[in-house]
């Protein structure tokens, strides 16, 4: 069994998951002091991945990465490669279907956090960096961990986006899901099933990490 398309699901979601990681959490963070037009404009903005099919994200990305694209002429001219068909367009796809899910767990564990604590902390006269450094962040890590995981999770199985982007090259491109799409393609019902027990298994493990640190945030915010 070649495990090439497990170890470049986990590169793929692992970089991506590093990028939302970052950009959900200080996109929830400035965007849950917002007023609430702005607020509310903004969140819609962000989440609508979560209900655009995948394969509308793989078709506008293409639009934006392809050769044909602004982007793809540049990089084809001074780089002499194309973004597409390669292992690391994958990561775009990711980033843009993980994103929603990074961004609201990070926003939903900002907006539980005591606000009096926040306030106590300015009349102290100390900054909005130390705030958000030294106290919010570590009393919402378990909820923003949670984000994390279920982001590569998710990552992990994506399908619509990267297949329009990315393809399915064997020991190039090839993911978990992609390679088991080209099995069942090919008639190949066995391998494919491999593949689905792998995937089945690892997502079982990320979603009982998930439902830890969800009750350790629970059980945070209880006492």
């Amino acid at each position: 069994m070649d495990w090439f398309p497990l170890y470049n699901s986990l590169r793929i979601s692992f970089v991506a998951s590093f990028i939302t990681f970052f950009i959900g959490i200080f996109m929830a963070y400035y965007i849950v002091k917002l007023p609430g037009v702005l607020k509310g404009f903004f969140d819609t903005l962000l989440t609508i991945p979560m209900v655009l099919p995948p394969t509308v994200v793989g078709f506008l990305l293409l639009k934006v990465l392809s050769p044909k694209s602004s982007l793809g002429i540049l990089v084809k001219k001074y780089f002499d490669t194309t973004i597409t068909m390669k292992w690391y367009a994958a990561i775009f796809a990711v980033v843009i279907v993980t994103l929603p899910l990074m961004y609201r767990t990070a926003r939903s564990s900002f907006e539980a956090f005591d606000k009096n604590i926040i306030a106590a902390g300015k009349t102290l006269s100390l900054s909005n960096s130390y705030i958000f450094w030294r106290i919010l962040l570590p009393n919402c890590k378990e909820g923003i961990i949670a984000g994390f995981v279920l982001a590569f999770a998710r990552g992990l199985g994506e399908y619509g986006a990267t297949s329009m982007v990315a393809g399915y090259i064997a020991n190039s491109t090839a993911t978990i899901s992609t390679t088991v799409a080209y099995f069942w393609q090919t008639n190949q019902d066995s391998q494919a099933m491999n593949w689905v027990l792998v995937n089945i298994g690892i997502s079982f493990v990320v979603m009982l990490i998930v439902n830890i640190f969800e009750k350790k945030n629970s059980y945070g915010r209880r006492s």
